[in-house]
């Protein structure tokens, strides 16, 4: 039996990113947006309300970083999501982490995010909100990778939202081989 709920976006999972940037005065700042996605093979799309102190800094330096939260900072990672940079300036401070300028572009990288992505401001839409940049290098903590140099997911360990609970997850573990497992249906 299925049940109708009413219309909403349930897209699950959502990754939990954390978008960095530096401010007027080279203070770096980050908050948590959930509702991002990659929208081309080197761009992302996110939506950012206009209001952020972060959104204001990306404008001005047309760069930002989006890193993925991970099961270790999730503390953190609500943190900067629940304090406003508008009203708390240095509230990274508060966060333990610790901070370098991206080698790409002009945007902080946390350095206790394992995976983060350097990436150029392409566009922001004051109507929508939605905010594309091109991913211009990634960043990566070897901890994550492979035997091969590739990014190991469940050593990722990312964060994922669930709007409808507010509750943060993880990944489990590997079901399948993506372009493999349905070639013997056809």
């Amino acid at each position: 039996m299925r049940k109708n709920l009413k219309a909403k976006a349930y897209i699950y999972p959502l990754p939990v990113l954390i978008v960095g940037t530096y401010d007027e005065n080279g203070t770096p700042n980050a908050m948590n947006a959930a509702w991002g996605t990659v929208c081309d093979t080197a761009q992302v799309a996110i939506v950012l309300s206009a209001g952020h102190k972060t959104v204001k800094n990306l404008l001005k330096n047309k760069a930002f970083s989006v890193a993925i939260a991970d099961r270790t900072n999730v503390v953190a990672a609500d943190y900067v999501g629940i304090v406003s940079a508008n009203d708390t300036p240095d509230k990274l401070a508060k966060t333990g982490w610790h901070i370098q300028k991206g080698e790409f572009v002009n945007a902080p990288i946390i350095q206790e995010l394992p995976l983060v992505l350097e990436c150029k401001l392409v566009s922001y839409d004051t109507e929508t909100e939605i905010c594309i940049g091109e991913v211009v290098n990634v960043s990566v903590d070897e901890r994550i990778l492979d035997e091969k140099g590739k990014i190991d997911v469940e050593k990722l360990d990312p964060l994922v939202y669930a709007s409808e609970v507010r509750g943060y997850y993880t990944l489990g573990e590997k079901v399948g081989k993506a372009f493999f497992d349905g070639l013997g249906l056809k």
